[in-house]
């Protein structure tokens, strides 16, 4: 039995004067931007933005120089992402590149597929989307149908991704396709593929939600040729490959922190001495921040040591998409104790929005199901 465990974590010196620096370029760079934009800000697309962040040296602090990174800690990255999503940052446009996408090709790329875009990814130039889910294969990621075929040069796709993070605004594509037909192991035969968007036979196609956002997109493959070296890593491991980037996925401060935004409103809406029930919500609320924050940070604090917190990795998401849905409830409840939730108010605004896209928070990056199933295994229950 595996287990799991969430050890404590100092966080490194020179963390006062990091906060206060990232602080002081938000406040210049942000302004008073309402609570509404503030919300789920590391889905929000802002290019101009990222850029700033790349020249400041905040995208790919954890690469090698070489690659155009920092070789700053994964701890002080930790404090940068912490104060960007606090703050209500616009980090969409690069979010998924340094999270997901550096590292992995700085673990299964080539010397030259680095050399060409770690640079300009750090710099905050170049975006990558992940396409993972397809239609018809719901959380099963081993069910993905789309095909790559080997033709001279090259190879060939035909298939379909969905429910893809700014694939419409995306250079770039690491995608799981499977390359071979395997009957009795169905993780063997995937492979993934560094693909280029604007390839010819590669179709993008946004996606609306229910409050107009289209930060979705759907990602058709028409019979389109990429070269040999647009294989990522080595045919057939894609499996072994995609799962290792999951706990990058889910273990960040991204996945309690999409809701901050009107949990910080309401604080503003009350003041600083609220009468009960409020205080006593807001007192339940900020343990389970705090407690999440602390669980968050031990999965970065073993990512930083080499390890693969899996497990614990799917405990902070499970639990911090649990933490961000209950937010907007608890907050309406609220308005039987006096709490002004009517008119145009910021908070009124905020949770507004909120109530409509918080039940999303819980599909992207694996459903509950698959996240407990990950838990399951690793305790030795399935």
């Amino acid at each position: 039995m595996q287990g799991f465990r969430f050890d404590p974590v100092a966080l490194p010196s020179g963390i006062p004067e990091l906060r206060a620096e990232l602080r002081a370029f938000l406040a210049q760079e942000l302004g008073a931007i309402p609570a509404r934009r503030r919300l789920d800000s590391w889905a929000v697309f802002d290019a101009d933005f990222s850029r700033k962040l790349g020249a400041r040296g905040w995208i790919g602090m954890v690469w090698p120089k070489r690659y155009g990174g920092h070789e700053r800690s994964a701890l002080e990255r930790y404090v940068v992402l912490e104060e960007l999503l606090a703050a209500g940052a616009p980090v969409g446009a690069h979010w998924i590149t340094d999270r997901q996408c550096g590292p992995g090709l700085l673990r299964h790329g080539s010397e030259a597929q680095r050399e060409r875009w770690l640079p300009r990814m750090a710099a905050g130039e170049i975006y990558c989307c992940i396409g993972m889910s397809e239609p018809n294969a719901g959380s099963d990621l081993a069910a993905v149908r789309t095909r790559a075929t080997r033709v001279p040069g090259g190879w060939r796709l035909r298939g379909q991704k969905i429910w893809t993070t700014h694939a419409q605004r995306s250079q770039l594509m690491v995608a799981l396709v499977r390359t071979r037909a395997e009957e009795k192991d169905r993780h063997a035969g995937l492979s993934q593929f560094l693909l280029e968007l604007d390839t010819p036979g590669i179709r993008v196609r946004p996606i609306l939600d229910l409050v107009g956002g289209d930060h979705f997109g759907e990602v058709f493959f028409d019979e389109a040729t990429v070269p040999d070296d647009a294989l990522l890593g080595r045919e057939g491991e894609g499996w072994a490959q995609v799962t290792s980037e999951l706990s990058l996925e889910r273990s960040g401060p991204e996945r309690y922190l999409s809701s901050f935004a009107l949990f910080a409103e309401l604080l503003r809406a009350v003041g600083p001495e609220p009468a009960e029930p409020l205080r006593g919500a807001i007192g339940r609320m900020s343990a389970q921040l705090w407690t999440l924050r602390q669980m968050s940070l031990s999965v970065a604090g073993q990512l930083a040591l080499g390890r693969d917190p899996m497990v614990e990795a799917a405990v902070v998401k499970d639990l911090g998409n649990s933490f961000e849905q209950e937010i907007p409830r608890a907050v309406q409840a609220l308005a039987d104790s006096g709490l002004e939730l009517e008119g145009e108010s910021e908070l009124a605004r905020a949770l507004a929005t909120l109530l409509q896209i918080a039940p999303s928070f819980s599909l992207r990056g694996g459903t509950r199901e698959i996240l407990r199933g990950i838990v399951a295994r690793g305790l030795g229950l399935r």
